[in-house]
């Protein structure tokens, strides 16, 4: 039986890769509920092509009338991530929820990838990911009601998943096994520790790595998997742990029926994401 929800006032999370995208999003929602928002990420400076920096995110967050932490950081430097972990605990006095977003992608074959790649891959999204949320363990397990949410898919050995970009699916599946394996060790420590995948392709600079075979009116707005992971982060942390929630049957269950409003343009075809089984029997595009 579920049970009541959690309000996220004055709620302290964290977000890694928040200066834009679905980061922003998770940020901006979270901050519509009355958190107090830590967001972690590189960009401090803007970037010529790519909009959005910590200050600029934060800019908005206060603009909701929300509290706002940026701290420039790399997540592939455990030193950075430790101090940062530290200073948003000691100025507001603990840690109640961690949303690992970071994530690097590259959609390229074993011969395109060499291994500075892979390793940026791997260190941002499988390290970073487990660095960030090793530093935060001791706050989260003070918390009356910790969440650790992961942007990862559900686990998968098909290797329809596997031929076309190896580096990055490796990646994308070690998050998805330390949600598996935290699940577990964390569990007496009351953390729930979950993940959170969308459905269909999500209007990010993420789906210019497709190659063009994406168009972003084939796709969903970030706002969608934002709305999915605050009624996950709402959630009792005893209610569920080791899940891998896809944000369309997330909302669903909170009643939702019309998902028109998310799409980028509602007369578009949407195309799946990737790791998901309807994007492997013929889905609406192929990355190879």
């Amino acid at each position: 039986m579920t049970q009541p929800s959690i309000h996220l006032k004055n709620r302290i999370l964290v977000i890694t890769g928040g200066s834009r995208g679905i980061g922003r999003a998770i940020a901006l929602r979270a901050a519509r509920e009355g958190a107090r928002i830590a967001i972690l990420a590189k960009t401090r400076e803007p970037h010529p092509t790519l909009p959005g920096t910590i200050d600029s995110v934060a800019a908005e967050i206060r603009a909701l009338g929300a509290e706002a932490l940026p701290i420039a950081v790399d997540v592939r430097d455990a030193d950075a991530v430790e101090s940062a972990i530290a200073q948003i605990a000691a100025e507001w006095g603990g840690i109640d929820i961690l949303v690992n977003n970071a994530s690097a992608i590259s959609l390229t074959g074993t011969k395109d990838t060499p291994s500075k790649r892979f390793d940026l891959l791997w260190s941002v999204n499988v390290r970073g990911t487990y660095v960030t949320t090793r530093a935060a363990l001791a706050h989260l397990a003070r918390s009356k009601n910790p969440h650790i949410l992961t942007l990862s898919p559900p686990p998968s050995l098909d290797p329809i998943w596997y031929e076309g970009h190896l580096a990055y699916t490796l990646s994308k599946m070690g998050m998805s096994l330390c949600v598996l394996g935290w699940s577990r060790e964390l569990a007496p420590m009351g953390i729930a520790v979950n993940a959170l995948w969308p459905k269909t392709v999500i209007a990010t600079q993420a789906i210019t790595m497709l190659g063009g075979v994406v168009k972003p009116g084939n796709c969903r707005t970030p706002e969608i998997v934002a709305d999915a992971a605050i009624e996950i982060l709402k959630r009792p942390a005893s209610e569920a742990s080791g899940r891998f929630f896809i944000d369309e049957e997330v909302l669903a269950a909170s009643g939702i029926r019309d998902f028109t409003p998310y799409a980028v343009d509602p007369t578009q075809v949407l195309y799946p994401d990737l790791f998901l089984d309807q994007g492997a029997k013929g889905g609406a595009f192929t990355v190879k």
